[in-house]
């Protein structure tokens, strides 16, 4: 008896297991019923996010694609005015470039001024952009002043992770740098040049010496054709000779 209420038991346990698994499945399906179109929406809101996010970095990035931020350059200015002339004076000098005040859009010192510490850096901002190509070209004249781009947080953020590996490819001989937020690698130049240098060596050696040796087989052809007709011309003049000397002199008419 109490064998049979044991199975009993087990039977009911398993058929109740059964449909609480069942009704699980259906409530699970029914919440993923109600759940799909709000996950559908927030993958929505996400891509719109980060689309978003982008123009507003784009937007940030050509803000400052004027901009250049100078540092180095010793305060006492009370005015604008005599900040706008301080930097007038330091890229005559310095760089040997001219600037007039209509060049510039805006200008002014970056963070709070505190006596005793050394200068803040000043924020430039150029009504176009060949200006601030043309101070970059030149920037590594100075030696007081120098001279970065406007990059906002988090390019700042890459480019400064960029650092430690810009540092190991330039000690294997590489030539790199950082351009914006990506780091720009080449091979060395100097191993380079040898093997142009080499490549173009080679070849143009190879060829003067296969000229030289056709040069020289073309001429040693002509010679032995030359000599070929003589032999024949003179073979044929010494059988005419013995041909009339033994037909004897030619009877005069």
């Amino acid at each position: 008896m109490e064998a049979q209420f044991e199975k009993y038991f087990a039977k009911m346990q398993k058929e109740m297991q059964i449909q609480t698994d069942l009704i699980t499945a259906r409530i699970t399906d029914k919440i993923d019923e109600k759940l799909k179109p709000i996950i559908e929406q927030n993958e929505t809101l996400k891509k719109k996010v980060e689309q978003l996010e982008k123009k507003i970095e784009f937007m940030e990035n050509e803000k400052r694609s004027n901009n250049l931020i100078l540092h180095g350059l010793q305060e006492g200015e009370k005015t604008t005015t005599e900040l706008i002339k301080n930097v007038q004076e330091k890229f005559l000098t310095e760089l040997n470039i001219s600037i007039e005040a209509v060049d510039i859009n805006k200008i002014y010192r970056i963070g709070k001024n505190k006596k005793g510490e050394k200068p803040r850096p000043t924020l430039l901002s150029f009504v176009s952009g060949w200006k601030k190509m043309e101070i970059l070209k030149n920037k590594s004249k100075s030696k007081e002043l120098q001279l970065t781009e406007d990059y906002s947080k988090e390019i700042l953020e890459k480019r400064k992770a960029l650092i430690p590996q810009l540092i190991e490819e330039r000690k294997k001989g590489n030539v790199a740098y950082i351009r914006y937020d990506k780091l720009i690698i080449q091979d060395n130049a100097n191993t380079k040049d040898s093997r142009k240098r080499e490549l173009s060596i080679s070849p143009s050696t190879n060829t003067q010496a296969k000229k030289q040796q056709t040069s020289t087989s073309s001429m040693n052809n002509k010679t032995n054709a030359f000599d070929l007709m003589r032999a024949r011309s003179s073979s044929n003049s010494s059988d005419y000779v013995r041909q009339r000397s033994s037909n004897g002199p030619e009877e005069s008419a």
